[in-house]
């Protein structure tokens, strides 16, 4: 078997060593750009003293705007909450059984499943250094239960290699190790360390590395019984008279390297958001939305578009319409400040009059544009069929990644599955599909890594964020340039009002993101407002 183990080319050994570079330097990456910050939250806000009969409008009941209205409130100002929808809680939204929805377009889009089965349309885990969100999910009352996000039972695939197959998370990374030591051991043995590392040295790191690796006493990484206690069987032991196990086949490197694998791996593991623990909602994410809106409750004024945002040296006047009469009566509200947590791909689109630099800062800011399909089964065919429980498959496919639910596990009936969820170009072909295509493709591409999808197949629903005509888009994006010049300008207090969202965060696409940001606009606007008496 050795012999016929391939040695990798330069190119594909460098192509190995830069998946693990890129990691590395993506992470950095993400880490300036402000997708993988841990949460700043170190304690609850405690406002006190609010001008006596002062008054404050909250335009958008997404989570930010719904930070800023609560805490406020508790500071002593009278607070008014504008929603466009007919609900709290912007992203932080679960579809349930009997939900439906019309996106741009005229598409749509309804929610058949089973009662007690649901999607999350919007954000769907929650890492555990996100301490804001489980400060008021505790305060509030919000169960959680924990989000399985990496399974070495869920699958890695590429369409073209491996004969489409799709292959086991947990091969694929023993695989990487074992050959990865192996070329470690031959470095030591052939000297290449003599100056690096005395002898005794060589021979623990030989032994370390035979252990990592699982290597054969000739420091190789073949089939083996030993491999397979780490990787699985291709026959597991059983007991009285069943079959002898059979160890199960080792794939070669130079098809990992060739098929790209590697980089997959990492996607569970280079960002701290995704690392382990992480948590979600019992009963959808819209739990979140649901806890912040009922706490609100009295505050908000559902199905108000707002048309004009006016303000002046004493105030800011609102001016909104009915969303579902969009041509019928214009109401008008003032209050002495403003916290405006309407996503900006809206707020652009919208007559209000702040400064020029503000207005520079608000257009400066484009949103990721995002795709998300559920797809519920007649039975849990992954957990029956194929043993997963939880976690993530990734493929190359269009459909990019499927995930498996973390809640309800061994439940005999049916279950949801998070059948295709991108970013991207690929995102703007599901955005010209109609809500049923969308459901027939992500079936036709996922039945080549669960053949089980056509027969067991029950109903489907999705969410493509550039058609949702309450955000147009997912989440604000900032690159590092555009937040040296923008930034500090578009969280600034703008005379009389202030902004809010995820977009005024530096975990931008995370509820953490929304609540710190609403908690610091309320924070910063609280002490204008005494200042100023």
């Amino acid at each position: 078997m050795t012999d016929t183990l391939k040695s990798p080319t330069r190119r594909q050994l460098l192509s190995m060593i830069g998946k693990t570079a890129g990691a590395t330097a993506m992470y950095q990456a993400m880490t300036t750009l402000g997708f993988a910050s841990e949460s700043s939250f170190k304690e609850t806000l405690d406002l006190k003293g609010a001008p006596a009969g002062a008054t404050i409008i909250v335009l958008g009941a997404g989570l930010g705007g719904l930070t800023a209205a609560y805490e406020l409130r508790k500071a002593g100002y009278t607070v008014k909450v504008l929603e466009f929808q007919n609900r709290g809680g912007g992203r932080s939204w679960t579809l349930n059984s009997g939900d439906e929805y019309t996106e741009l377009g005229g598409g749509k889009v309804t929610c058949d499943f089973e009662e007690g089965n649901y999607f999350n349309g919007g954000p769907w885990r929650l890492p555990s250094n996100h301490y804001a969100v489980f400060h008021y999910c505790k305060q509030f009352g919000v169960e959680m239960q924990p989000f399985i996000q990496t399974n070495d039972r869920a699958y890695l695939h590429r369409a073209n290699h491996f004969g489409g197959a799709p292959q086991r998370l947990g091969d694929v990374k023993s695989d990487i190790r074992g050959h990865v030591s192996e070329l470690l051991s031959k470095a030591v043995n052939v000297g290449s360390l003599d100056r690096s590392v005395n002898t005794e040295d060589k021979e623990m790191l030989l032994e370390g590395l035979k252990g990592w690796g699982v290597l054969d006493k000739d420091y190789r990484y073949v089939t083996s019984h030993a491999t397979s206690k780490h990787r699985g069987y291709s026959v597991y032991p059983g007991g009285g008279l069943m079959p002898n196990s059979e160890p199960s086949s080792t794939l070669p490197m130079d098809e990992l390297l060739a098929s790209g694998m590697w980089s997959d791996i990492y996607n569970n593991y280079t960002v701290n958001e995704h690392h382990p623990t992480m948590f979600q909602p019992v009963g959808g994410m819209g739990k979140i939305g649901d806890a912040f809106t009922r706490e609100c409750q009295e505050m908000i004024e559902y199905n108000a578009k707002v048309t004009k945002i006016n303000q002046d040296d004493s105030g800011v006047t609102v001016s909104y319409v009915d969303s579902n009469n969009p041509d019928g009566e214009i109401k008008t509200v003032r209050a002495d400040w403003c916290v405006c947590n309407i996503p900006l791909t809206i707020l652009t689109q919208i007559d209000i009059n702040v400064s020029a630099p503000m207005k520079k800062a608000m257009a400066a800011v484009p949103y990721d544009t995002s795709y998300k399909v559920g797809l519920e089964f007649k039975r849990r065919f992954w957990e029956e069929d194929e043993w997963i429980y939880g976690g993530l498959t990734y493929t190359d496919m269009p459909i990019t990644q499927i995930s498996y639910p973390s809640q309800d596990m061994f439940k005999d009936g049916s279950g949801v599955l998070l059948g295709a969820y991108g970013f991207g170009a690929t995102s703007y072909k599901f955005n010209t599909l109609t809500p049923q295509e969308r459901i027939d493709v992500s079936l036709a591409y996922g039945k080549h890594i669960h053949p089980q999808y056509p027969k067991e197949f029950r109903a489907g629903t999705s969410v493509v964020w550039h058609r949702i005509p309450w955000t147009l888009g997912c989440y604000g994006i900032w690159s590092e340039s555009s937040r040296d010049q923008y930034y500090d300008t578009l969280c600034s207090i703008d005379n009389r009002i202030v902004l809010a969202g995820e977009h005024c965060s530096h975990i931008p696409a995370w509820q953490e993101g929304a609540i710190l940001s609403g908690m610091d606009a309320a924070k910063r606007l609280h002490q204008k407002a005494k200042k100023l008496g």
